[in-house]
């Protein structure tokens, strides 16, 4: 068991960069879990960590057994989850890894309510933009608003089935730029574009009566997909622009009027997302709670606004 937890103090220390921010994770020191990775490290007779004052990354030697035990230490706490059927209450940890526009729009509503209902299940998100093997980086599940998973993922819808992506504006910039009416008018606006991580500028799309329309943005501000997306509806509220996101995210400003629609007969209409894990007999006991619950009480599949449905959203 010393042997286990070092080497899960060593799985935690690679996957967080850092030995500080492993330990928040752990719930322990720093130092003990520089103690744990040197331990395994004499015992194995290798070092496993490359160490600097500004990063943590494995060698080749950690890589290789980074791969090799993650898998194995997933069946351990398989295996140990098995005296969760023998308690009254299901108890455990459940690690998600979901999208940022998930963990805003489609958790909070599921989240509280499934908590109350288990109170001994915690529940970890990490909110990500990658296209991460889930399994491999620790994670019990994952959620993703793209249908096209690997051959071994179960894929669950969670939220709602269909959404839209909303153009807003305040009523300041559309007084004194005017309304579009067509989305090729947006090239003579000012738009807030955004971007996942440093991949390229993400293209607006619009639809009507079966056409499509494609608008590569161009404006004064570019935001990162996260945290920095508050703060391009933030601008977009101070008269900056024009911006385009999932109309959930914008709805508490247009119900307040600090925004106001644009061009929204051609808002488009995307399938929602799922929550995914492995397709394996045995489920963590958490795990399972959470998917009969969302199975529960999962509102029934509906057709979008407009009837068509594309599965455009990430």
């Amino acid at each position: 068991m010393d042997d286990l937890a070092d080497i899960t103090a060593f799985l935690t220390v690679a996957r967080e960069g850092g030995f500080r921010s492993a330990a928040r994770v752990a719930g322990t020191s720093a130092s003990r879990m520089g103690d744990a990775v040197r331990r395994l490290e004499a015992r194995l007779g290798v070092r496993l960590l490359h160490r600097t004052t500004r990063s943590v990354t494995p060698t080749d030697a950690g890589a290789r057994l980074l791969e090799r035990i993650t898998p194995a230490l997933g069946e351990v706490r398989a295996a140990l989850d098995v005296v969760n059927d023998f308690r009254d209450r299901p108890a455990g940890r459940l690690k998600l890894n979901v999208p940022t526009a998930a963990a805003k729009l489609v958790l909070p509503p599921i989240v509280p309510p499934f908590l109350a209902k288990y109170p001994d299940i915690h529940i970890e998100v990490v909110a990500d933009e990658r296209r991460i093997d889930v399994v491999a980086e620790g994670f019990d599940a994952g959620i993703r608003y793209d249908k096209s998973l690997e051959k071994d993922m179960v894929a669950v819808p969670i939220g709602p089935r269909v959404q839209r992506y909303a153009a807003a504006a305040s009523p300041a910039y559309l007084a004194r730029r005017g309304r579009p009416t067509h989305p090729r008018e947006l090239l003579d606006h000012d738009c807030l574009g955004w971007r996942f991580s440093n991949g390229p500028l993400h293209a607006w799309e619009f639809e009507r009566d079966k056409e499509t329309i494609r608008v590569d943005p161009k404006g004064p501000l570019v935001a990162s997909f996260g945290p920095a997306t508050d703060f391009a509806v933030e601008a977009a509220v101070a008269g900056c622009g024009i911006v385009y996101l999932f109309e959930d995210w914008l709805r508490p400003f247009l119900d307040r009027g600090d925004l106001v629609p644009v061009l929204e007969p051609w808002w488009l209409s995307v399938s929602g997302p799922f929550l995914y894990y492995p397709g394996r007999r045995y489920l963590p006991t958490p795990l399972r709670a959470f998917v009969d619950f969302i199975k529960a009480t999962q509102p029934r599949p509906s057709r979008g606004r407009r009837g068509h449905v594309k599965n455009k959203a990430r």
